[in-house]
């Protein structure tokens, strides 16, 4: 398997030149944003977003808007919203899951307590609006605040149902879909909205955009039990620690009855957490829950297909190389 960095390299380039250049911008702007708010929440902002990650998010937007957008301005603000979304969720998930580490580094809970941490994700979301709303776009507005509505809703049902065990496949999917499904969607819609798209254009790459961020989360969830600490940067069995019963859990416990016996409040331990992932994968329940994943990528490939006539051949190429990059993931 190539390496997600690799990945995103190849993605760009078969984007076309204007890609690099506009990402480029984007991280401009989010230094910039992250610098105008103070030196205490600056430096933690600022930290936030330079530990994002492959900037998939923002990279989508542009993807999905294509070489021929009209304003890149707004493309560009566009695609920073969407990142400064996602930063805050990272840092309000580290506040209610106590996390240490991010990406392998200290968390902004961990460097500055609750307040700072709470105070800098508000302050990421709330910048996400305003960059948008100078686009004019209220479009693009509604789109990107249906998105922060569903990522509050699946942490809502996250909390509910934590530390049981016995939640239904089907809650978990609905989970996945509102935490982390309607930002990949909303990208993907911001994008073409941008690029001045037509209603179907924009709801055929959004319907993309859902599929692969379930896909995404799904092995994320396969990779907190299976995953290499070292390239995961964080504790095999983070989740199953602060209760979030996630996929290979759920099958794991079909086919194991002691597995289906243990209560989720007695792992407190990374010790524990990684002698009962072992237990899960032991089961094939990883492995099924990866085939899951598997399924609903070549779903979104199809809907990519049936964008052919509507999008240039580097375009399509970029984001059929997005969806192989989340199959590939390894972290």
């Amino acid at each position: 398997m190539t390496s997600a960095a690799a990945s995103v390299e190849a993605i760009v380039r078969a984007a076309g030149p204007h890609v690099p250049l506009l990402l480029a911008r984007v991280e401009e702007r989010l230094a910039e944003l992250a610098a105008g708010h103070g030196p205490i929440l600056a430096e933690h902002a600022g930290s936030t977003i330079a530990a994002g990650g492959k900037r998939l998010r923002p990279l989508l937007v542009l993807l999905a808007a294509g070489p021929d957008a009209a304003c890149a301005d707004d493309l560009v603000a566009a695609a920073t919203a969407v990142e400064l979304v996602h930063s805050a969720t990272l840092v309000h998930d580290d506040v209610l899951d106590a996390a240490p580490l991010r990406r392998g580094l200290p968390t902004v809970w961990a460097q500055g307590g609750r307040e700072l941490a709470v105070a800098t994700g508000d302050l990421l979301f709330s910048r996400a609006f305003t960059e948008l709303v100078a686009t004019g776009s209220l479009a693009a507005v509604r789109t990107l605040s249906h998105a922060g509505s569903a990522l509050a809703q699946g942490e809502l049902l996250q909390r509910q149902d934590a530390w049981n065990a016995a939640v239904a496949v089907e809650r978990y999917l609905e989970r996945c879909e509102l935490k982390t499904a309607r930002l990949f969607e909303a990208s993907c819609e911001l994008g073409a909205l941008a690029a001045d798209a037509d209603a179907s254009t924009v709801a055929a790459l959004g319907a993309f955009g859902r599929r692969i961020g379930l896909a995404f989360q799904l092995l994320d969830d396969v990779l907190d039990v299976m995953g290499d600490a070292a390239r995961t940067g964080k504790h095999r069995g983070t989740d199953l620690l602060d209760g979030t019963v996630t996929l290979p859990l759920i099958l794991a416990r079909e086919r194991d009855a002691e597995l289906a016996a243990v209560d989720l409040r007695t792992i407190v331990t990374p010790e524990q957490a990684s002698e009962l992932c072992e237990r899960i994968e032991a089961t094939g329940a990883p492995v099924e829950a990866t085939a899951h994943a598997l399924a609903i990528v070549a779903e979104a490939k199809d809907e990519l297909a049936a964008l052919a006539l509507a999008l240039q051949d580097g375009q399509l190429l970029a984001l059929d190389l997005v969806a192989d990059s989340v199959v590939d993931r390894r972290a």
